[in-house]
């Protein structure tokens, strides 16, 4: 069995992956931003600076931003192994662009209705599940493929 991969299927994986990897590398930024509005911190020393913030575990505002950022933790690193897998398998280069395009848009979607603007649900499911379906979709494609 040889294992090519066409330049194009690659250079959409590539590409979306690279969004993916900025987008949660973000998360960091936006959890730090809600810790710094709300005075909350994790840690002892974080709060030596300023009098009225606190020691902090359990911020609602700050937990919401760090479940969506566990989420992507649980969704985008699998997606970057089984996306990878699925290039190999010669998938048609639209199709493939079209499901890494989904998998990334349903992921910053998820952010954004989950942490950002919070809207309610069926909303954050629905954008999970645009992650979801394209990757499980993939591995089912690698698994075919390699059986």
């Amino acid at each position: 069995m040889q294992l090519e991969v066409a330049d194009s299927v690659f250079q959409s994986f590539a590409f979306f992956s690279a969004i993916l990897v900025v987008k949660m590398l973000l998360m960091s930024l936006l959890t730090a931003r809600q810790r710094f509005s709300k005075k909350v911190f994790a840690n002892p020393e974080d709060v030596a600076h300023d009098k009225k913030a606190k020691v902090e575990y359990g911020d609602v505002d700050v937990e919401r931003v760090r479940r969506a950022h566990q989420n992507d933790l649980e969704n985008i690193l699998p997606f970057f192994v089984i996306g990878l897998l699925y290039c190999f398998t010669h998938p048609d280069p639209g199709t493939a662009n079209l499901l890494f395009k989904i998998v990334a848009g349903g992921r910053i979607l998820h952010t954004l209705v989950y942490a950002v603007f919070v809207i309610p649900q069926p909303a954050r499911f629905l954008a999970f599940a645009a992650g979801l379906g394209p990757t499980l979709y993939m591995a089912v494609k690698v698994l075919m493929y390699f059986a």
